[in-house]
């Protein structure tokens, strides 16, 4: 289990995460956050669909980022920032469901660098499947949490 270094993570975690505005072009939300875990789920719809109908690659390592970083993020100091350093994913089956969901945990959180994952569900009905895995390295940014704050 992690500890945070921040009592008020959860806001911090969701503040930043409203502004990223490329989240709410796609329809994207944070759903769950917790002291190095967060999950992004995302409504499968045609506006993200790449032209064989799964959705785009691009959009699926686009939850996965930002559920790594968030999961990062939620161990770090207060008024610190995250920022993706680098990114490996692997694409298992093509998305396709009624939505995805991305569940993000920090694997160890280092005082300049985190390393986190990310496993990608596709969800339909009651069917779970694993669609891509991502990992992530997050680097600290301290004094940065945000120009808007």
């Amino acid at each position: 289990m992690h500890q945070p270094q921040d009592p008020d993570f959860e806001a911090r975690v969701r503040r930043s995460f409203a502004r990223q505005s490329v989240m709410e072009t796609i329809g994207a939300r944070l759903t769950r956050v917790a002291p190095g875990e967060t999950t992004v789920e995302l409504a499968v719809a045609p506006h993200i669909s790449q032209q064989h109908g799964f959705v785009h690659a691009g959009v699926v390592s686009t939850i996965a980022d930002s559920a790594c970083g968030y999961a990062a993020l939620s161990l770090m100091p207060p008024g610190a920032g995250v920022l993706t350093a680098e990114f490996k994913i692997n694409l298992l089956a093509p998305a396709a469901g009624q939505r995805l969901e991305a569940h993000g945990r920090v694997v160890r959180a280092g005082r300049l660098l985190t390393v986190a994952q990310a496993d990608v569900e596709a969800v339909d009905g009651e069917r779970r499947k694993t669609v891509a895995v991502m990992t992530a390295t997050l680097v600290t940014l301290e004094g940065r949490e945000g120009i808007t704050d």
